[in-house]
Order: structure tokens, then C-alpha cells, then sequence
């Protein structure tokens, strides 16, 4: 079999599973979000915190709390990073001690969903920080995503009320019911397929297999931590080299769980939300927008990388710098698309010497604002923020008020959305601009020209839409890149949350509109059609200059 064939039958594989999972775990989500009583655990949390569970929450009561769990959080883990050397399990190595703007940058980073790593996980974070600090950010940074998602879903299925739910019941019925449960399996499935699970700092083997001297090995909780950084699309890893490490991704089949684990709950949540607007038939409509991106980007970062052109040498098998030769060039392709289509940002290749073209599609992904299918929850309130502006632009086009799921989009309405949608850009060029325009932090980057252009606004890039991949050639642990792309994953993330939240808030506070001859639907091909276009031509418009100095450019003189 041809690596070309193989390559189609690894991403078919994976078409189908998705296919197979949507509606159980859609539906299973969908109970989970709608049922009313809690369990004994539950109730014991929410006894703990002082929450009353069936006391529910107006948007701006509901965006506070997300707001203050997530600033507890980081303070939690900042001062935890800090006091590693006093816990058990660290690492007693020189150097391994944490700067105070490391520490922020990476506090930062893992509660906003984003794991961007200016650190070399093996080598600087001692197992307690991994397993009580970042790993649980995981999961409950994950948590607060999928919560969002089903507040702005109540705000098109409920009418005249200012409720959206509980935060603080969301949170927790996200971690205990979804990510922990699905997060146990797989782990034990990922021992059974080899990665390591021990509390060992270091191992020395005594023979090298080359029979030249000894070797170093680092051990930890890899296998706990590698099963959440992919479902809760996190993408923080273990180990510097992240998901090209063979103790966190052994084999070919790992490689491919690990990426239908990234997808799974994204892509099943279009489900979730046609339950409970009571309309499947929408729920399959989003689902096919998302798919239809990510089968474009999929098929383009592949055709693009295997063209042996571009920032690597031209050359036979020139595609292969830098790719971990037991994935090969297709499913390595087929992982960097699936990880930037979501909020993910693991890696198991290094993108900086992928092919210019190549590298240009996870950068894309990105830009349309990972919603194809995007991070756990973010995806999904993302694209329904693209859906809100695509009826506005239908009912610009046909003269008529327009309307979604029976409620009106006015202009406070599309005010939110827009603002929404002008948010990742915003941060991005604005950060990219000053990176560049100060020769201090073009020192950064490793590569001059188009290529170190593409270094600073993938890393941006990456930030504001708190994926967490890099292009790797840029030296990022600097104070004012720590700083700087800090402040771009602080406002990346939670902007976003509070206008989705106000929009939701909006919506929920709508009757019920009865649908008309004018009406669009929106839940056929035409509307599926039109929302990829609209999402197309917006990233299209706002980011072609800068891809045309960086990544295009690179292209066209290779």
C-alpha cells in the first residue's frame, strides 16, 4: 500500500468513527445539560463551594462566575509553579526553577484552554505541578468551554427569561460526567498501548541499544495527562517534543486515537444543540459546516505538504524534515490539521519546516477561529456566532428582519456577534505589528524574511485563539513575549465568553418568532453553503495581507 492510499484510508478510518460516535455522544451530552437531579458526588461539590444548584444564573451573573473561577485558578497555579521545589516529585535539576513570567505566561496559557509551552515539560515541571496544576486545568479549563457552549444553545432554545442555566452545575457535571469518565478509559487504553504511567523523576539505563554508554530517561503520569490534553483539545504535553515522543504517542494507532479523541466531543456537539432547540435537522446543518472546512483543510494541508517545495530544500523526501518517521508525511499532515482546526495545539510534527503552503493551513485554520470543529465548546458557540452573522447577511440580501431558530437578529444582536468575530484579529495583527516593529523581538525569531514573519503570527495567531501549537522556530521565553502572548490568550479567551454569554443573555430574553414566507432555512445545503462562504471570505478579508507577506510570499519564491 502507498503512502498516498494509506494516508486516505487513516483519515476515511476517522470520517467514519466521528459519524459513529455523533449522535450517542450528542444525545449523551444532551441528557447530561438537561437533566435536573445531581448526584451524591455533585451535590457533595456544590455543598463544598456553596452553590445552590437549582438556583439559576443571568448572563452577567453567569460570565462572573466563569470570570472568577478562572482567575482563581491561575493564581492557584502560578504560585503553585512557583513553589514546585517545595513539592513532592520535583525535579532538583539547576535551572528547572520557574521565572515569574514564565510562570504567568504558563498559568495563563492552561486556564484559558490555550497550553502554550515556553518550557521544556520533562525537564522543568515536577510531576505534583503536572498531575494537580496543569493536568486538572485540563479538564476544568475544558469544562468552562463546554458550559459556555450550552448557555449560548439555552439562549436560542428558552424564551422570555433572563436564565441560562448554572455555571457552577455546568462545571461540574462537564468535568465528572464527560471528560472524567471517557478520559479513564482511554488512558488505561494508552498504558495498554505503551505510554509510561509511574511517579519516576528519572531513570538511568545502564546500556544504550547502540551500546554506548548510558542514557538518561524522564517517567511521570504521562499517560492521565496525554488522554485530557487531547480530549478537552488542550494540547499542553508532557514532554517538550509533545505528541512526537513515543512516550506519549508510540504507534500509528495511537496517532490516530489521539486525533479522534482531539474531534470526538466537538464534532458531537452540534448534535447536543440540535437536541435541545428541538430541531436535529439544525444540529446536522452546523455539523455539516464544520465538516466541510475541516475536509478542505485536511485535504489541502496534506496535498500541500507532499508537494516537496517551500521551506525545507526541494528535494526527494524533502517533506519529511522534521517529521516523526513512524506517522510519515500524510497522517502527520492529517494530525497539524486536526490540532489547529481545534483548540488543541499538540503536535506530533514541527510545523516551522513544513512546506510554505503546508504550513499556511494550520496557520488558516487558526484565523477562521478554530470552529472547524474548534475546541471542546468554543467550536460550538463560535460557529453559531458565524450563523448569526450569516442570516444577517441573508436578510440584508432578501429586505427582510433576520431571523435564527424563531428569534430576531437586531442590531444589538449583531453588534455582540460582530464584535465577537473582530476580537482574534484584532489581538493578532496588533501583536504581530509590535513584535515586528521593535528589533528586540525580532531577535526571536530563528528565521528572517516571510518565514520569520509567519514565526511571530502563527505565534499570535496561536494565542488569541488559545490553540497552543507553535511554528517552533520562534524563542518565545522572553519577558515581553511571555507577556505579550499572555495578555493575547487572557483577552483571546475571555472577550469572546463575555459577548457570547451577552448575546446568549439577548436571545433568552426573546419570544418566539413564527416562521414566514421570508424566513431562510437553516438547516439546508443552501444555508450549510452560505456559512462556509461567509466564514471563508470574513478570515479571507481580514487576514490575506498579512498571509500574503508571510506564507504566500514564502510560496510564490520558492
Amino acid at each position: 500500500m502507498n503512502t498516498t492510499t494509506a494516508g486516505i484510508l487513516f483519515v476515511v478510518s476517522l470520517v467514519i468513527a466521528l459519524a459513529v460516535i455523533h449522535i450517542p455522544l450528542g444525545d449523551y451530552m444532551y441528557r447530561v445539560y438537561s437533566g435536573e437531579k445531581h448526584s451524591r458526588v455533585e451535590r457533595g461539590i456544590y455543598k463544598l463551594i456553596g452553590v445552590q444548584p437549582g438556583v439559576e444564573q443571568n448572563w452577567g451573573v453567569y460570565a462572573r462566575s466563569v470570570l472568577a473561577f478562572s482567575a482563581i485558578s491561575v493564581l492557584f497555579l502560578f504560585f503553585l509553579q512557583l513553589l514546585q521545589g517545595h513539592l513532592p516529585w520535583h525535579l532538583s535539576e539547576p535551572g528547572t526553577e520557574m521565572t515569574g513570567g514564565l510562570a504567568w505566561n504558563t498559568a495563563i496559557s492552561f486556564v484559558t484552554n490555550t497550553n502554550w509551552q515556553n518550557y521544556a515539560g520533562e525537564s522543568t515541571m515536577g510531576h505534583t505541578v503536572q498531575m494537580v496544576g496543569l493536568a486538572v486545568q485540563n479538564f476544568v479549563s475544558a469544562a468552562v468551554g463546554i458550559a459556555v457552549a450550552i448557555a449560548l444553545v439555552r439562549g436560542f432554545a428558552r424564551r422570555n427569561t433572563s436564565d441560562l442555566g448554572n455555571f457552577w452545575v455546568d462545571l461540574v457535571r462537564g468535568t465528572i460526567r464527560i471528560l472524567l469518565p471517557i478520559a479513564f478509559v482511554f488512558a488505561i487504553v494508552f498504558v495498554a498501548a505503551g505510554m509510561i504511567q509511574n511517579f519516576h523523576v528519572y531513570d538511568q539505563v545502564a546500556q544504550t541499544v547502540a551500546g554506548t554508554g548510558t542514557q538518561t530517561l524522564p517517567g511521570g503520569p504521562v499517560a492521565s495527562q496525554e488522554v485530557i490534553k487531547e480530549l478537552g483539545t488542550n494540547g499542553g504535553g508532557f514532554f517538550n517534543v509533545n505528541a512526537s515522543h513515543p512516550f506519549e504517542n508510540p504507534t500509528t494507532w495511537t496517532n490516530w486515537l489521539e486525533i479522534f479523541l482531539i474531534l470526538m466531543i466537538s464534532f458531537s456537539l452540534p448534535r447536543t444543540f440540535g437536541r435541545m432547540v428541538g430541531s436535529p435537522k439544525q444540529g446536522y446543518a452546523i455539523t455539516a459546516v464544520m465538516a466541510t472546512l475541516a475536509i478542505i483543510s485536511v485535504t489541502l494541508t496534506n496535498v500541500f505538504q507532499l508537494m516537496h517545495h517551500g521551506t525545507v530544500p526541494t528535494a526527494v523526501g524533502s517533506a519529511m524534515a522534521d517529521v516523526e518517521t513512524r506517522f510519515g508525511v500524510s497522517n502527520s499532515a492529517t494530525y497539524a490539521a486536526a490540532t489547529t482546526l481545534t483548540s488543541t495545539g499538540s503536535v506530533d510534527s514541527a510545523h516551522d519546516s513544513y512546506t510554505s503552503l503546508g504550513g499556511l493551513w494550520p496557520l488558516f485554520n487558526m484565523q477562521l477561529g478554530e470552529v472547524a470543529p474548534g475546541g471542546v465548546g468554543a467550536g460550538m458557540y463560535g460557529m453559531l456566532i458565524l450563523a448569526v452573522i450569516t442570516v444577517f447577511v441573508a436578510g440584508l440580501m432578501v429586505g427582510r428582519t433576520p431571523e435564527y431558530l424563531g428569534k430576531k437578529i437586531t442590531p444589538r444582536e449583531i453588534k455582540l456577534a460582530a464584535t465577537y468575530f473582530l476580537v482574534s484579529p484584532l489581538i493578532v495583527l496588533v501583536g504581530t505589528a509590535s513584535a515586528m516593529a521593535m528589533p528586540g523581538q525580532r531577535a526571536s525569531m530563528a528565521n528572517t524574511g516571510p518565514h520569520g514573519l509567519s514565526e511571530v503570527l502563527y505565534a499570535f495567531t496561536s494565542a488569541a485563539n488559545n490553540n497552543g501549537s507553535a511554528f517552533a522556530g520562534l524563542s518565545g521565553n522572553t519577558d515581553w513575549f511571555n507577556t505579550a502572548l499572555g495578555l493575547a490568550m487572557v483577552f483571546g479567551r475571555f472577550v469572546p465568553i463575555i459577548l457570547a454569554l451577552a448575546l446568549a443573555g439577548s436571545l433568552a430574553a426573546q419570544g418566539h418568532t413564527p416562521e414566514s414566507i421570508g424566513t431562510l432555512p437553516t438547516h439546508r445545503p443552501q444555508f450549510v453553503g452560505m456559512v462556509v462562504g461567509v466564514t471563508l471570505i470574513l478570515v479571507a478579508l481580514t487576514f490575506l495581507p498579512a498571509l500574503a507577506l508571510g506564507p504566500l510570499a514564502e510560496g510564490i519564491h520558492s
